[in-house]
């Protein structure tokens, strides 16, 4: 189901979704800051700047997830740490005091949950997500635009959170523990193996003791998250209890943050993401096992 935002101080909290409805009765906002987080696999033959280009909400700003991430790792979309990721989002436009709706051309919004996720990371509480993204809002009539658009750079201030990303070693501790539940999100011919990884050289297959659950499970047909009972029930036939602590995990740390935002939804909190993903856990050496 969608939250909605509020309209006065006060009121419930801001998202973690919010619907078409919301959004296009807000756009222009002074307080309001609209992200377009496209991101695609590096298979999937998509330019998302040049999507972005050719279509975007009306005032939207592109959110480049490559720049938003640290550049001095060797794995691909890591966390840049608060003072960078606050130094970049200021570039957007985004203040301490923005209200943030985010948004992705995916149909099921695979890179809007990062850039949820990242905020989060550095103490901002208000910000969406737009349920169904821009496929929905198209497929609803609203209006879009082309070109680019240049924000005001505003100052971000980061506030202290508690930790929520998990090492590779603490991910191999809960593996053998398994007091904590790893969930891979990827397709399940990857997960099984069956299926090349997108990146080169790394290998297809899982953790041992993982669990998968394809974040595209999480999705109806328009897009949209699932509500809370459904969203409940197919965690629960894919081994993972909501309730009992979860790290998230797929090929970069990107569309993990979709089982993220539904734990969220269900109003469960203690879970973390593996940052690294499968592309560190494979590249690095770890065990790695397939199934059919």
């Amino acid at each position: 189901m969608t939250s909605r935002p509020p309209e006065t101080a006060g009121s419930a909290p801001f998202g973690p979704l919010v619907s078409g409805d919301w959004l296009e009765g807000h756009l222009g906002g002074p307080d309001l800051v609209v992200l377009d987080a496209s991101c695609y696999l590096p298979t999937s033959g998509r330019d998302a700047f040049r999507e972005y280009q050719e279509r975007h909400i009306p005032g939207a700003v592109f959110f480049d997830l490559d720049r938003a991430s640290d550049p001095a790792s060797p794995w691909p979309h890591m966390f840049p740490g608060a003072e960078p990721f606050a130094r970049y989002i200021g570039s957007l436009g985004v203040g301490s005091t923005a209200r943030v709706v985010v948004y992705d051309g995916s149909g099921a919004n695979l890179s809007a949950a990062r850039a949820w996720w990242m905020l989060r990371m550095v103490g901002h509480r208000e910000v969406g997500i737009l349920d169904g993204g821009l496929v929905k809002w198209c497929a609803e009539g609203r209006a879009t635009r082309s070109g680019t658009e240049a924000p005001l750079p505003a100052t971000f201030l980061p506030s202290r959170r508690e930790p929520e990303i998990a090492t590779r070693d603490e991910v191999k501790e809960a593996l053998a523990r398994g007091a904590v539940r790893v969930v891979d999100v990827r397709a399940a011919d990857r997960f099984r193996g069956t299926a090349p990884e997108p990146r080169p050289g790394i290998r297809s297959g899982h953790m041992p003791g993982a669990v998968n659950l394809p974040y595209t499970e999480l999705h109806a047909a328009d897009g949209t998250l699932l509500g809370q009972a459904e969203l409940r029930r197919r965690l629960l036939a894919a081994g993972v209890d909501p309730g009992r602590p979860i790290i998230a995990t797929c090929g970069s740390g990107t569309s993990a943050c979709a089982l993220l935002l539904a734990l969220e939804v269900l109003g469960t909190g203690g879970h973390r993401l593996y940052d690294g993903a499968w592309t560190e856990w494979a590249g690095s050496g770890m065990p790695v096992v397939t199934s059919d």
